[in-house]
């Protein structure tokens, strides 16, 4: 029979609408189970790991990412899949950070959750829940997981973890990857597309969960002041996301290249990123970055927002030395970029 650990941290799939007040309360996973009947005819051993309290996605921290993977961690050996049950709101960003934090990944590793509860008559919790099960489950010939990845899985697609970002809080379509093809496919059938399915040859897991938040973010826009650059170059960070224009364009104004040249002498790492969500960074396509790219601002190429982040608490994490962490971070580690 095939063992399947599942993870509840909370989030939509587990609310339930109070009757008296209108608004949602979390319940137990028992109760969720009473409300998905199809599972009994399902022919899985599910363990399951319930957090207590559970969490609303919102309060996500570095800490719990840790946590999550010493649980895959110490029930790896015993299971042939896990299944995160998370609140989609930052669903991405913890997803991402697994897909880090667990080298050497052989099994799948599959988040979900909703955007109605579970109890809701037009829920879209019970597909999510009954597919991921299914894809965490399936198996090549040979006897090996078929989804070996850090995945979402929402509204009948799966998507690779660290290419994906939510995008839609109304619809049930709530994710998407347009950087990276869809992994699996739900429809009448179960189409897997084995291609873009990251497989090693023969993985030994290894679990990180040291991670800095030495991270800041620095959004461009017009008119943007020197006295707020100062204040994000100027913290006590270690690496900035510099999220720029089109292609990885910023202002060519002497003070503002001056400063981020400046910082970057100081030892800070700037991580260049578009602030398009379809599309990758080119840095020296224009003028406009070939001055980033001469004073060693990083090419983050078409890295996701919440990849962005935990790539480099990762890295800040693995204590590497500037130029092996520069180098690793410019490069595909874990499938989460395309160079140009």
């Amino acid at each position: 029979m095939t063992k399947i650990f599942v993870i509840y941290t909370g989030g939509t799939i587990g609310m339930i609408t109070d009757p008296s007040s209108g608004a949602l309360k979390p319940f137990t996973f028992e109760q969720i189970i009473e409300n998905v009947p199809e599972l009994r005819r399902m022919d899985y051993e599910l363990t399951v790991y319930s957090f207590d309290p559970i969490i609303d996605s919102s309060d996500m921290t570095p800490e719990i990412w840790a946590f999550l993977a010493k649980l895959i961690k110490d029930n790896y050996d015993d299971h042939d899949g896990f299944l995160i049950l998370h609140g989609s709101d930052t669903m991405a960003f913890t997803a991402s950070a697994l897909s880090f934090m667990l080298e050497g990944l052989g099994k799948p590793v599959i988040f979900t959750g909703s955007q109605l509860p579970i109890s809701e008559v037009r829920t879209d919790a019970k597909e999510n829940f009954i597919t991921a099960l299914e894809i965490a489950s399936a198996k090549t010939e040979d006897g090996k997981a078929r989804v070996p990845e850090v995945c979402i899985y929402f509204e009948n697609k799966l998507y690779r973890a660290n290419r994906t970002f939510k995008y839609n809080s109304a619809k049930f379509e709530a994710f998407r990857s347009p950087n990276y093809p869809v992994l699996v496919e739900a429809g009448v059938h179960i189409k897997y597309h084995d291609a873009v399915i990251g497989r090693l040859g023969n993985p030994v897991l290894r679990v990180h969960t040291n991670v800095s938040n030495k991270v800041a973010v620095l959004k461009l826009y017009p008119g943007i002041s020197p006295a707020i650059v100062d204040s994000v170059l100027n913290s006590d960070a270690e690496a900035i996301i510099m999220e720029t224009f089109g292609t990885g364009n910023t202002t060519t104004a002497k003070w503002f290249l001056d400063k981020l040249k400046s910082a970057i002498d100081k030892g800070k790492i700037i991580l260049d990123i578009s602030q398009c969500k379809v599309g990758s960074v080119e840095m020296g396509r224009y003028a406009t970055s070939s001055a980033l790219k001469e004073m060693g601002v990083i090419n983050g190429y078409d890295m996701t927002f919440e990849a962005a982040v935990t790539k480099l608490m990762y890295l800040l994490g693995r204590d590497y030395p500037r130029d092996r962490l520069i180098r690793r971070l410019s490069n595909s580690i874990r499938g989460e970029l395309t160079k140009n």
